[in-house]
């Protein structure tokens, strides 16, 4: 180990100490102009300095530098986050890579020590990373060697091919401006500045293809000012766009012969790592020493504040963690340490690389670990309890109307209403459903499996879950026939249901409440008429619970060591039902206690407090033993962030690609999506989504959790949501949710119909001669170019012979002099107004004035600066849908007009509209 810390260390010093020595000394005039505000800031290596990147260039990537970039992010609540990435460009130097690690060490100390540090490899950059760019990334050929020149966002003489890959996370990089690039299965941009026109593979999909066009009208919104013009030729369909197929005819050449098959997509997504190891790294007489600590599941007590630590997920992801009394040495070097340890583990160059400080870890670092409580957490709506196999919750009061106008609350407190909804039961006899009868709604067996049907309404509509409820003891068979039975439901309503897997023992909080606290869980049996269940004597009962919402009582076996200090527990014998009341439980788990005894038996009651039992107690219980007695026992479950994931099952393998900072723009028509809020785990189901993958999202989920690293409970609840049904329970969890979304046009065929449209065509000549093509714009010589964020780089340059009008490269010693002067007609869209669905550009008039709405994630929790042109920031709830106004405000238009004005100012605060 020693000897590989040496190598290690040896291979870790960048481009000499002088570079490091000079960087330091500019550090402070280097940071000076680094913002605290919330938001994105961008940085080009040049010469050895960091040179900011203007907005405009935001998402543009020269391959041959490296960048830095710095996102700042405002926490509900109060307080800031931070994140630095450094991004390192395929034909990058050493050099600049060694000092962009440099600056961001640096950086990371200017801003307190707190950020998490990233190390970003092109073509594999991390979730983070890519959710600042949700259009996609431009790579571009060239870098600082062609030298660095401000920007002009209004420059049109370009000419490129963009190869566009990817359905969730895009990338699009130049290529030859030849058919030579193209292939059937990707979409490619011809971008020639006033214009861009689209060309759709035939093998690709409607996802690719959407996020193509957002990617296009991103490029013509920043970097050409909104004055581009897109066009679509779908590569099937040819025929049906004959004008700009004379233009890509005209610029790429006469096609020779077929395309290029379809490549096989790059799979960014990870098979989930259930292999991880957590190492400490420290110094010994000048050698790095890396000792493995401990493998999965991992505990957070094992991270000492002395020290700094690597979890290491089997090479997928390498992270270091650095204590906050480590010395600062050691907390400087941890960036490079990471980067020695992949060298020394022989992992590839592109692994993944974090560091962060203790208190400021990620949400995907602490999923790691079994539980992680950060210091000062409060629990401010309601604390759940774990102990044994039974979760213990505290829940507090609320009502219905608030859950539905606060579905965050809703989603944190997993309740959709206060359950006061209809109730309806089957239970699955002979592999067919049979009816419940509604005296005995509550009392579920072991040995049975059934279905209960809840039934609410949220905005005067009828909203469904349906509960599948699986017996311990039920056959395969069984459990098999309640799912199938479950689709039957389904497809009753329709599709409305959301559909839930509860495993017995793992009853979800809503589960508990529909039933008023009467739900009995009996170990065994059925509770099927006519059938006797043996009698087996005494039988204990756990009850848990503070009031009707959250009480339930589970069987466990009869002896006198499944008892627990901290619960109310009945002991029913054949003449008299035993309340024992253990030191630690309340008044209010008594009281409840109670009541589950009236339901359990008509018997005679008699209390017992513990250390006061007689001895015909511990008769029924086999004799005394010992049992949980331990206060401290009652330990609070800290809460998780939530995470975002799409799931596929290809070849066999459960893969799954993050979203990180997800918005319900990423829940993809054409996906399965898995969120994970840690007691629960989501299903979403897109409307498009692969039959294939919708089937098997089921085992998808138990997989998720069965090779979760931090050792996860497999039965915890699964809920399966179709798009269009989401419950508050889980629309909560993202921010500014739109019911209406989905109704709102941002399908492909919708924008494809907008950019169509034949009123808003206009003609417009795109020339193809010298001076369109090769003529340089004013102040960059040698025929370069410019593009946001970044130096010129030389553009193709073409001759056109003759009538054929194909390019070919023209030689530098041959400056074009036989060129055609050829103009092709070409029918494209102009850029169109401001429309809900465009991520930014145009002026926006109130909707009360044109009848236009905006997405609420433009508007909510914005400050007035970030806010689309022409919205007022004190009137913004007039941009949002009658459906949004309502979902975010939790009232009509009308009644909130006649509220008070400090009434209305509140509600908007509360809404994040103010």
């Amino acid at each position: 180990m020693e000897s590989r810390g040496r190598r290690r260390q040896r291979g870790l010093h960048f481009a000499g100490h002088n570079t490091s020595r000079m960087m330091s000394d500019d550090n402070q005039d280097t940071f000076r102009n680094v913002s605290q505000k919330p938001g994105l800031q961008i940085w080009t290596i040049n010469n050895m300095q960091m040179v900011a990147v203007p907005a405009q260039g935001f998402g543009n990537f020269f391959e041959g530098d490296c960048y830095i970039v710095l996102y700042i992010s405002q926490n509900k609540g109060s307080g800031q986050s931070a994140d630095v990435h450094y991004w390192i460009g395929n034909s990058s130097s050493q050099d600049e890579q060694g000092a962009a690690a440099i600056y961001v060490t640096q950086l990371d100390e200017h801003l307190g020590g707190s950020p998490v540090q990233h190390r970003e490899v092109q073509g594999n950059e991390s979730p983070r990373f890519r959710s600042y760019f949700k259009n996609g990334l431009i790579y571009k050929k060239g870098g600082v060697a062609s030298g660095f020149h401000h920007v002009d966002t209004n420059v049109y003489n370009i000419l490129r091919l963009l190869h566009v890959k990817g359905r969730k996370h895009v990338t699009a990089t130049e290529v030859e401006v030849s058919w030579n690039s193209v292939n059937n299965g990707d979409i490619f941009l011809l971008d020639m500045g006033k214009a861009i026109v689209q060309w759709n593979g035939p093998q690709s999909n409607r996802r690719e293809k959407l996020k193509a066009v957002l990617l296009a009208q991103d490029i013509r919104d920043r970097e050409r000012g909104g004055r581009a013009q897109i066009g679509l030729v779908e590569g099937g369909d040819e025929k049906d766009s004959p004008e700009l197929m004379k233009v890509m005819m005209a610029v790429l050449g006469q096609r020779t012969g077929p395309l290029k098959a379809a490549i096989p997509d790059d799979k960014p997504d990870q098979v989930q790592n259930t292999s991880v190891r957590l190492y400490h790294v420290f110094e010994n007489n000048g050698n790095l020493v890396v000792q493995e600590v401990a493998t999965q599941p991992l505990t957070q007590d094992l991270l000492q504040s002395s020290d700094c630590y690597i979890v290491d997920q089997r090479g997928s992801s390498v992270m270091v963690w650095k204590g906050k009394q480590a010395s600062k040495e050691e907390r400087q070097e941890a960036l490079n340490r990471a980067v020695g340890y992949i060298k020394a583990k022989n992992y590839p160059p592109s692994t993944s690389v974090k560091v962060m400080t203790e208190g400021g870890e990620s949400a995907m670092f602490k999923h790691l670990f079994k539980s992680w409580t950060d210091k000062g957490q409060t629990q401010g709506l309601g604390t759940t309890y774990s102990m044994g196999k039974i979760a213990k919750v505290e829940q507090v009061k609320f009502d219905v109307m608030e859950l539905h106008a606060r579905p965050e609350l809703a989603a944190q407190q997993r309740m959709v209403d206060d359950a006061s909804g209809d109730v309806k039961v089957w239970r699955i006899e002979n592999l067919e459903v049979a009816e419940v009868n509604p005296n005995t709604y509550g009392q579920f067996y072991g040995g049975d499996c059934y279905l209960v049907l809840y039934t609410y309404q949220m905005s005067n509509q009828r909203q469904y879950i349906l509960y599948m409820w699986q017996g311990r003891h039920a056959t395969k068979d069984e459990i098999t026939a309640c799912a199938y039975q479950a689709v039957n439901i389904d497809n009753k309503y329709n599709g409305a249901p959301v559909q839930v897997r509860v495993v017995m023992g793992k009853e979800p909080r809503h589960f508990l409440a529909i039933f008023k606290g009467k739900l009995v869980i009996f170990e065994g049996g059925t509770g099927r008429p006519g059938v006797v269940n043996p009698d087996g004597g005494a039988r204990l009962f756990q009850v848990r619970g503070t009031n009707e919402l959250n009480t339930k009582a589970t069987e466990v076996l009869a002896r006198a060591s499944f008892l627990n200090t901290n619960d109310v527990f009945l002991l029913k014998t054949d003449h008299i039902c035993y309340l024992w009341y253990g030191k630690g439980c309340s008044g209010d788990e008594r009281v409840m206690g109670r009541a589950m005894s009236d339901v359990l038996s008509k018997q005679d009651k008699q209390v017992v407090m513990e250390g006061q039992e007689p001895a015909e107690f511990w008769v029924a219980l086999g004799g005394k033993a010992p049992y949980a007695s331990d206060k401290r026992l009652q330990r609070e479950e800290p809460p998780h962030s939530p995470r975002l994931f799409e799931c596929s099952n290809q070849i066999g393998n459960f893969r799954m690609t993050e979203v990180d900072d997800y918005a319900q723009s990423d829940l993809d028509e054409e996906d399965v999506m898995l969120l994970d809020t840690w007691e629960e785990i989501f299903l979403w189901v897109g409307n498009s989504a692969n039959q294939y993958e919708t089937k098997e999202a089921w085992n998808s989920a138990q997989e998720y959790l069965r090779t979760h690293p931090a050792g996860r409970d497999p039965d915890a609840p699964i809920v399966f949501v179709k798009q269009g049904y989401e419950p508050p329970t889980f629309t909560g969890w993202f921010n500014a949710w739109d019911p209406h979304k989905w109704s709102g046009g941002n399908s492909y065929e919708e924008m494809k119909k907008k950019l169509s449209d034949p009123a808003s065509l206009s003609q417009i000549t795109v020339d193809l001669n010298s001076s369109h093509l090769n003529k340089s714009p004013v102040g960059v010589s040698g025929g370069g170019y410019r593009a946001p964020g970044g130096p010129t780089s030389s553009p193709p340059v073409y001759r056109f012979h003759g009538g054929d009008l194909s390019p070919r490269p023209s030689t530098p010693t041959s400056p074009s002099t036989q060129r055609a002067q050829t103009s092709v007609s070409m029918t494209l869209s102009p850029s169109p107004s401001f429309s809900p669905s465009s991520p930014g550009g145009g002026t926006v008039s109130s909707a009360g004035g044109s009848g236009m709405y905006l997405d609420p994630e433009l508007i909510v929790n914005k400050s007035p600066s970030e806010l689309p042109q022409g919205v007022d920031p004190g009137q913004r709830e007039d941009y949002l849908s009658d459906v949004a106004f309502e979902s975010l405000l939790g009232t009509t238009r009308s009644d909130f007009k006649r509220l008070p004005k400090w009434r209305q100012s509140d509600m908007k605060k509360k809404a994040g509209l103010f």
